[in-house]
């Protein structure tokens, strides 16, 4: 049983071993094994049967989509971009599916990354498989760790699986296989949980990219779609191999998936609550209960965003989304809030892109225009222990005020504490605090024409008038 314990940070395992910890005076003969072989346990108040790889605590996750992220659009192009993108302060790597893309029933002129031909080889739109590796090798010799998108639902139609293996797919009364029941996605075939030769398989391909590969944890596309026992089989066999972080795209709100199969799912609820504080005041207190994560499984905690390939394509671009005013106060609650904040591919570039799919459509890269404010919110998140992720960090707290436009809360860990206060309103706001607020030093400030230099110790008179969308961070 994988568990964190109460006490203290102790409980060192192989990860080839499932066993259960004891209490910490127990643990005085742990084999030692190298970093890459084990997992740490975390203080906690509560006990809990989860034990997570210890490099998630302030991962910050970046989406890779290689397609559209250079002209030349390869694993080597991308490869450029690492230093710059460690200066900012990301530290995890999502790359978006990289694998041969099928071409029969195909959309669009290139097909979607997430209609799989050979889930052990790579699109050599992108490059070769040694590319690959060595841009692997690259990200990890820098700090970085790598996670890739994982499409266990459904294959491409030519996929060697359907003409091999037919009865890994799903199939109507006369026998046809079909496309995910539900759907428009005519250009994928439907696999059948049922059969556990494919399952056995589906596992394998998983493990190729951890033991050949070194990648560090998967972002498993339409997570619900697939069995919540599969998905729990397939983490027991990869944490066999190495710790790993699992992500998984879940829009159900449920959180079966994050009993033992996953650390993270999507805050679909947090995205849904500041986009519609855009135009709707009144919002914090559904924003701060979307973002304090609450009555989560235990030490899962959420992925908070405002973009994705998903958002950016079919939803348009951010600033139809939400407008240029906004980003500094939304960024601040998805970088502070309790969960892991992601970085979609061009967010830091400008926010009036909306990347096609199916097609070559490049980001032109030039201005960062939100570079400093990302790499500002990068480093509060991962230098500040309050704001790491999970149980990690430090649980949301309310900060009570008398104004129903004001998010205000504090995190609090190990005696640091982070106050974070943010006007979820196009109007400028009044606000009288219930608790008084302690003098501190602050980390980030700005308001709707942007970040600014303020520094230095917060002055608390500051904080009972706020400017349109106006946030600040302090330490105290």
């Amino acid at each position: 049983m994988r568990k964190f314990t109460t006490k203290l940070a102790c409980g060192i395992l192989a990860a080839s071993m499932v066993v259960s910890l004891a209490a910490c005076s127990s643990n005085k003969n742990t084999d030692k094994k190298s970093e890459k072989e084990t997992k740490t346990a975390v203080t906690e108040e509560e006990q809990g049967d989860r034990l997570q790889a210890e490099w998630m605590k302030d991962a910050i996750i970046y989406e890779v989509n290689v397609r559209q992220y250079t002209q030349e659009g390869t694993f080597n192009a991308f490869s450029e971009h690492l230093e710059r993108l460690k200066e900012m302060g990301v530290n995890t790597l999502w790359f978006m599916p990289i694998y041969s893309i099928s071409q029969l029933n195909k959309k669009g002129t290139l097909g979607s990354y997430y209609s799989i031909s050979d889930y052990k080889s790579v699109n050599s739109e992108f490059g070769t498989t040694d590319d690959f590796k060595k841009l692997v090798d690259k990200a990890h010799e820098m700090g970085f760790h790598v996670m890739l998108d994982w499409v266990a639902n459904h294959t491409g139609w030519d996929h060697t699986w359907v003409t091999e293996h037919p009865e890994y797919y799903l199939t109507d009364d006369t026998g046809n296989i079909i496309c995910p029941p539900g759907t428009d996605w005519t250009d994928v075939a439907q696999l059948d949980y049922k059969n556990e030769d494919m399952r056995a398989a589906m596992i394998d391909a998983m493990s190729y990219w951890i033991k050949d590969m070194d990648i560090d944890g998967f972002r498993c596309d339409y997570a619900q779609g697939v069995p919540v026992d599969f998905w729990e089989e397939a983490r027991t066999a990869l944490d066999q191999i190495k710790p790993v972080y699992m992500l998984a795209e879940d829009g159900t709100n449920a959180n079966s998936l994050l009993v033992n199969a996953f650390d993270s799912d999507y805050n679909f609820n947090l995205y849904d609550k500041l986009s519609m504080s855009r135009n709707i005041p009144s919002q914090a207190a559904n924003v701060f209960t979307a973002a304090a994560q609450e009555n989560l499984p235990y030490a899962s905690f959420r992925m908070n965003f405002l973009d994705n390939h998903d958002k950016n394509t079919y939803d348009g671009t951010m600033e139809e989304r939400y407008g240029t005013d906004t980003l500094g106060a939304f960024y601040t609650v998805v970088f502070t809030s309790y969960g892991i904040p992601l970085v979609y591919s061009g967010n830091e570039e400008d926010i009036d892109m909306s990347l096609q799919f199916f097609e070559k459509d490049p980001i032109n890269f030039g201005d960062y225009k939100y570079q400093d404010l990302l790499t500002k919110l990068c480093h509060i998140k991962t230098e500040n222990e309050p704001l790491f992720n999970g149980v990690y960090g430090g649980k949301m707290v309310k900060l009570e005020n008398d104004n129903k436009s004001v998010l205000s809360f504090t995190r609090e860990k190990n005696g640091k504490k982070i106050t974070v206060i943010v006007n979820l309103s196009k109007d400028e706001q009044s606000v009288t605090y219930t608790d008084k607020i302690s003098s501190g030093t602050i980390l980030i400030h700005g308001d709707a024409n942007g970040m600014d230099d303020k520094e230095g110790a917060v002055n608390t008179d500051d904080l009972n008038k706020l400017s349109a969308w106006e946030y600040y961070v302090i330490a105290q």
